[in-house]
């Protein structure tokens, strides 16, 4: 029994090391593009994805595709993603993130689960721009809703700075992220931008927004009216 908890243990070092390794710039083009695929397949059922109107309203969004989950005793998650941010002219150019956490638990198995974030006021925006914070701690979240009219009956999480999802296995909906972390990942915004750009030039749209970008903000401003918005 111990050499199969330190087997599974130095398997589970090991996976987590590979999701935070430094970020090259094509595994930046890759994020974007697992994100855009996750946000594109998640909005393509209207009865169970995101709420329009929150979306309209978001100030920021947040996507972790493929977010991997592993447990042996001592379980965790981690993952990489981006984070895109509402301003006068769009959706900003993405801001590259890492989310991770740990439980403890007797739980034996792995899975990849999608991860989305809505931001919905100038706080959640304000913890996008620190270095790290902790969802539940640092800003307060809810599992948000699904479906087209779900957002008119929660009023009870309207109050949370971040409403949080994850898809698994196909099914989509709110869930508790309390206790992960989020933080920058320095590798992964230096690769795509150069060292002199920092998260708030990024997140405010003073940065211009990269060519393998341009589709998931396309896809985020279809369903957020922020094209429509600046056009006007």
């Amino acid at each position: 029994m111990m050499k199969r908890i330190m087997i599974a243990v130095v398997f589970f070092v090991a996976l987590v090391s590979s999701a935070f390794a430094s970020s090259g710039r094509s595994d930046d083009i890759e994020r974007i593009q697992d994100a855009t695929q996750v946000f594109r397949e998640i909005m393509a059922t209207p009865d169970k994805a995101i709420p329009q109107e929150l979306l309209e309203s978001a100030k920021c969004i947040a996507i972790i595709p493929g977010e991997k989950k592993a447990a042996f005793v001592v379980g965790g998650n981690y993952g990489k993603g981006i984070a895109t941010c509402r301003t006068a002219e769009g959706w900003s150019s993405p801001l590259f993130v890492a989310l991770g956490g740990g439980s403890v638990g007797f739980q034996i198995g792995a899975s990849s689960t999608d991860v989305v974030m809505i931001f919905r006021n100038e706080k959640g925006l304000r913890s996008l721009l620190s270095d790290k914070f902790k969802i539940g701690a640092d800003a307060t979240a809810a599992a948000g809703p699904v479906g087209r009219h779900a957002a008119a009956a929660t009023d009870a999480k309207m109050n949370a700075e971040i409403l949080t999802y994850s898809r698994s296995k196909g099914l989509f909906a709110g869930v508790s992220l309390d206790g992960a972390v989020v933080q920058a990942d320095h590798s992964g915004n230096h690769a795509m931008y150069g060292g002199n750009v920092n998260r708030r030039e990024i997140l405010n749209g003073s940065v211009k927004v990269p060519e393998a970008a341009e589709p998931l903000l396309k896809e985020i401003g279809q369903y957020t009216r922020a094209e429509q918005a600046s056009n006007q």
